[in-house]
């Protein structure tokens, strides 16, 4: 706990979270607990009065507190030598419903308000972590589904003879290992390989693109298109084709 005199009558308390840790006191307990506020504030005007010779006598006091951190608050303490000022002060003050995310000075008369004082400084602190957390929460939901959704994309190609999509699924040598599935076509005699990116980084995916296309055509391809082969064509190999014929190379 920090005080300075700022001149006679008036001085500046700066108090932090250690402070009060110290004191084995929560900024909430400030807020609700009367005892341990009124003893906070009564050790300042005593360590005051010992340091700067700053005594008020009883008379009126204006408070002003400026949270300038959300674990340090700054206390303006003034004494009011005439309580005719003190009332012209407070008749131009009213504070709004948003006062609390503002950091313009919050004013209390009397010794006897510090509990209301800390308990508006508690309430700012305490709604502005949880419009942290929720602008949090809320950029965590708008980025997931880019983050967690895989991309997949999907190719195919057409061959000519079997041989051909065995000389393909050679050439890779097991270097692709996500999902492809191989159907014949009929009537005209033809295979056609359908490759899922599964995973598979886009370097490398188009690598393997490359590489298919040597032996076989590639198509322009749809979302559906993969369904209507399963429903209108033979099905040969599901999911593993190149794995599989790599094997009979």
């Amino acid at each position: 706990m920090k005080i300075e005199k700022l001149n006679d009558n008036q001085i500046r308390c700066t108090l932090t979270s250690a402070d009060l840790a110290n004191r084995k006191i929560k900024l909430s307990e400030l807020a609700y607990g009367t005892e341990k506020a009124r003893n906070l504030f009564q050790d300042m005007m005593v360590e005051a009065n010992e340091q700067f010779g700053f005594n008020y006598d009883n008379a009126p006091l204006m408070v002003e507190a400026i949270p300038v951190a959300p674990d340090s608050i700054v206390l303006i303490i003034t004494k009011v030598d005439d309580p005719q000022e003190l009332d012209t002060r407070f008749s131009k003050f009213a504070p709004s419903s948003d006062e609390g995310d503002s950091q313009a000075p919050v004013q209390y008369s009397g010794a006897d308000d510090i509990i209301d004082l800390f308990q508006k400084i508690y309430e700012a602190r305490t709604k502005a972590e949880q419009k942290k957390k929720a602008a949090s929460a809320e950029k965590d939901t708008a980025e997931a589904p880019a983050k967690d959704a895989p991309v997949d994309l999907v190719r195919t190609f057409r061959f000519h003879s079997l041989d051909e999509v065995i000389s393909s699924a050679n050439a890779l040598n097991h270097y692709f290992s996500g999902k492809n599935s191989l159907y014949k076509i009929e009537p005209q005699n033809e295979y056609q390989l359908v490759l899922h990116q599964s995973g598979c980084s886009p370097e490398d995916f188009n690598k393997i693109c490359n590489i298919l296309s040597e032996y076989g055509q590639q198509k322009a391809f749809s979302g559906i298109g993969e369904a209507y082969l399963a429903e209108h064509s033979e099905v040969l190999v599901r999911d593993t084709a190149l794995q599989q014929l790599a094997e009979l190379a």
